[in-house]
């Protein structure tokens, strides 16, 4: 199998999503809709205007887009059709599992508590369930710029929804913000049964890689494309078969790569790193999972049988129980 992998085809295959920030996938229209619904004053008046503020500089000038437009957010309903609204994207980029990053820290200094934002939640991911059959898990992600002891107490928080989150990650600006920060609460959520994942090596160096898995104790990097950089990273990467939940589109328009044809995912898979392939915040970004493996395929001529490679390590490095694993990887064979 080594013909070009064509757009028709790569959409229709079943596909499996790690790295997707539920805020991030809040579509202009949406955003538009609940402020007024809410009467939250955003300096946007059509989709037009929201979609120039999109030209992000640098992921500080991102995140603040992005936490005014969490902003709209204020009740079960808004909540549930945040989700809905992604989970019908998956059901159209035929995404039949995905790892969802909830973030409490955007929606507690509003005062909206976990029986708000998880109750819309928990209904829309039922509803997709129970409608079409959508695997969904949920990543408690908490956010680098905050402390440590804020993050502590948002994990107690979120003990009495302990069934609902299978991992903890975290995301929001490396910068200024290493792992070393963080081993307490890592430990604490290690006790708990979490999987552990984080953000590394997207803006910070490969120092910042190696503290995700030596303190922090991560078996899943979110991002990870700087590892290039230390040969014996990418070394230990390979041999342990740490995952990277890659988000190409991302890279692009936050500047971590200045154009397709600068991404280093193909000289990732060439080291035999076990990369896999992610929209991150498709709303911002300009595209959903289908966008992301498409651009990609596009840019590098990648074989059907690369791509079924991505597909498969998506899969493998689920949070899935090896059953269900086993389950998908049949679907995508057949």
């Amino acid at each position: 199998m080594s013909s070009i992998a064509a757009p028709d085809w790569i959409s229709s295959l079943p596909k499996a999503e790690l790295h997707i920030h539920l805020d991030g996938s809040l579509e202009a229209g949406r955003m538009l809709q609940l402020a007024q619904k809410n009467g939250v004053e955003l300096p946007y008046k059509s989709v037009e205007e929201v979609a120039q503020a999109y030209n992000f500089t640098d992921l500080q000038s991102f995140l603040d887009l992005y936490y005014m437009g969490a902003s709209v957010l204020c009740d079960e309903e808004d909540f549930y059709h945040l989700m809905m609204d992604y989970l019908l994207q998956c059901k159209a980029n035929n995404i039949v599992h995905t790892e969802i990053m909830i973030e409490p820290q955007t929606y507690l200094p509003r005062g909206i508590g976990f029986e708000v934002f998880m109750s819309g939640f928990r209904r829309a991911m039922r509803d997709a369930a129970d409608q079409w059959g959508q695997s969904v898990l949920l990543i408690l992600s908490l956010l680098k710029h905050t402390s440590e002891e804020e993050c502590i107490q948002v994990l107690e928080m979120a003990d009495a929804w302990r069934d609902d989150f299978v991992a903890l990650g975290m995301a929001s600006t490396e910068l200024g913000n290493p792992p070393e920060k963080f081993a307490r609460l890592f430990e604490l959520g290690k006790q708990r049964g979490y999987e552990l994942t984080t953000h590394a090596g997207e803006e910070g160096p490969p120092a910042f890689i190696w503290g995700s898995l030596q303190v922090m104790n991560v078996t899943r990097i979110d991002h990870g494309v700087r590892c290039l950089e230390d040969p014996t990273l990418v070394d230990y990467l390979r041999e342990h078969q740490i995952a990277l939940t890659v988000c190409p589109l991302s890279n692009i328009r936050l500047r971590v790569f200045n154009a397709m044809a600068d991404h280093n995912i193909v000289e990732l898979m060439q080291q035999g790193l076990k990369v896999t392939i992610n929209s991150d915040d498709p709303a911002y970004f300009g595209g959903y999972l289908n966008d992301n493996f498409c651009a990609v395929a596009e840019q590098f001529n990648l074989s059907q049988a690369d791509v079924l490679t991505l597909i498969k390590n998506g899969f493998e490095a689920s949070y899935l129980r090896n059953e269900r694993k086993a389950y998908f990887l049949e679907q995508l064979s057949a």
